[in-house]
């Protein structure tokens, strides 16, 4: 079978010191994990998940017997974490998301945990087909945001599952699903579902036919958003036979490289609730972290979101309410500055002190007449007549009643 049915793909990103992404594609097996934890080992996490996993990377007579040989992989590398923890304190903390796909027969089986991705391509179409498990999402599926707002969300981060040293017997996503020719399944970590939009995947796959191009094409496409975070692609294409096999094997991020264990790299020894993880769209890998999943940190969490969006309310309420305040303000001074002016007009023939300004508001006038003279405009001569009708400006009141015995003078003659 040749290689180019199928994929893989890691870069370490443009800020990441280091690749804490692993991922594999081979004969029957394809898996995408990331590593959590910095320096406390998130490399070291997925790279031993992935290498505990791919042991299970052969035929299986039914998508049943393939489903349980994941569930349990997940499970063995999930205690492998645990135990490496207990004889390495310094890599205390560390945790990773795992998504993997079995081809069986026809059918593709899932495992998922965490915040990777899994996309199936069909007829044009992108679907996602895993859920991230996340508190975010948690609040979208249950109807309290929005997936826009869910993008720009504080707790955007927070992972509720994941493999790691805190849970024996984690809660694993398993299904299996049918398959067909011409399908493409794109696992990937979220340093590119964070960074690239569904439509440009989208596009990216569509465009690119062979999967080592697309694969290479979508890491561009995260590197070209600014991908502080590691990014890894595994791309399998469903050929006639129903099958993707990369022969020879290949994987890559740092389970590519022996696993190594520094003492020295962690000085003090971090706990999961306070993991650095994943970030959605910032400047720089600013870490998330991780809380295992609880009907009471998931309450907390809930309560914690609707102070938040109280607060957000109360804060846009009182700022609408200083922006009106202000431009109430601002215009109640402005009109009681017009009434302090005056100038000289014609009211109904005669010459007239106005107060306030010849301007209006739309409907609004700002001026009233003040006094009307005995003065009839018609009296005037021709420029001083056109002068009035024109309006003439005042500096004060007494200015305007200047103005007014000057045209009287002016009238008598």
């Amino acid at each position: 079978m040749a290689p180019g049915n199928s994929a893989a793909v890691s870069h370490v990103g443009k800020i990441r010191a280091n690749n804490q992404d692993s991922g594999y594609a081979g004969e029957f097996l394809f898996v995408v994990a990331d590593g959590m934890g910095g320096h406390a080992g998130g490399d070291v996490a997925s790279a031993i998940a992935v290498k505990r996993i791919i042991e299970t990377d052969h035929h299986y007579t039914s998508g049943t017997d393939a489903e349980f040989a994941l569930h349990t992989a997940l499970t063995a590398a999930n205690a492998q974490l645990a135990g490496t923890v207990f004889d390495h304190s310094e890599l205390t903390g560390m945790g990773t998301t795992v998504s993997g796909l079995m081809l069986v027969n026809g059918q593709v089986v899932i495992a998922h945990i965490g915040d990777s991705r899994i996309y199936l391509l069909r007829d044009g179409e992108l679907s996602q087909v895993t859920a991230d498990h996340t508190f975010v999402q948690r609040l979208v599926d249950s109807g309290r945001i929005t997936e826009e707002e869910a993008a720009v969300h504080p707790r955007r981060s927070v992972l509720m599952r994941v493999l790691g040293d805190v849970d024996a017997t984690p809660e694993i996503d398993t299904s299996i699903m049918a398959t067909q020719p011409g399908d493409r399944w794109l696992l990937c970590s979220d340093g590119l579902s964070s960074y690239v939009s569904h439509d440009k995947i989208l596009h990216t796959l569509m465009a690119n036919t062979e999967a080592q191009a697309a694969a290479d094409r979508l890491v561009k496409d995260a590197l070209d958003q600014g991908a502080p975070d590691n990014v890894t692609v595994v791309l399998v294409d469903i050929d006639e036979s129903g099958v993707s096999a990369h022969v020879p094997p290949v994987t890559v991020g740092s389970a590519a490289s022996p696993l190594v264990f520094d003492g020295d790299v962690a000085k003090k020894p971090l706990r999961l609730p306070a993991l650095l993880l994943h970030p959605l769209k910032v400047t720089k890998p600013d870490d998330s972290h991780f809380e295992p999943e609880s009907d009471g940190y998931l309450d907390e969490l809930i309560l914690e979101d609707r102070r938040r969006a109280k607060r957000r309310r109360i804060t846009w309420l009182v700022g609408l309410i200083l922006v009106v305040v202000a431009v109430v303000g601002g215009t109640v001074a402005a009109y009681q500055w017009t009434q302090t002016r005056f100038y000289v007009g014609s009211n109904q023939g005669n010459v007239a002190i106005f107060r306030g300004v010849q301007q209006g508001v739309g409907p609004i006038s700002l001026s009233s007449v003040y006094r009307t003279t005995t003065i009839d405009i018609d009296d005037l001569p021709d420029y001083s007549r056109s002068t009035v009708e024109a309006t003439i400006n005042a500096s004060d009141l007494s200015d305007a009643e200047r103005i007014v015995e000057q045209l009287s003078n002016v009238s008598d003659q």
